[in-house]
């Protein structure tokens, strides 16, 4: 769940700010990747275990899952309202 304190947001937000501006247009899906898997690496260095893992597995796995549900689905549904639906 990202929904952390305000308080907690402080001082992730300007760095978070500052990194999103530095992705690129091009090539940006192998970028992204790159942050990602450096971030998680880092969050493992020296506290490597299966429970660690399975915490950064697991918060990769429901941010994606809240992405989908926050962004793509309502991005999805006014393309099938525009285009028309499949379904």
């Amino acid at each position: 769940m990202p929904y952390i304190t305000p308080a907690k947001r402080i001082p992730l937000d300007p760095v978070i700010n500052q990194l999103a501006a530095l992705l690129p247009d091009k090539d940006f899906a192998g970028t992204f990747n790159y942050v990602i898997s450096r971030l998680a690496a880092a969050a493992l260095a020296g506290k490597t275990s299966y429970a660690r893992i399975n915490e950064i597995i697991g918060a990769l796995e429901c941010a994606k899952l809240e992405l989908y549900r926050r962004i793509a689905s309502p991005y999805e549904d006014a393309k099938a309202g525009q285009n028309g639906d499949v379904y």
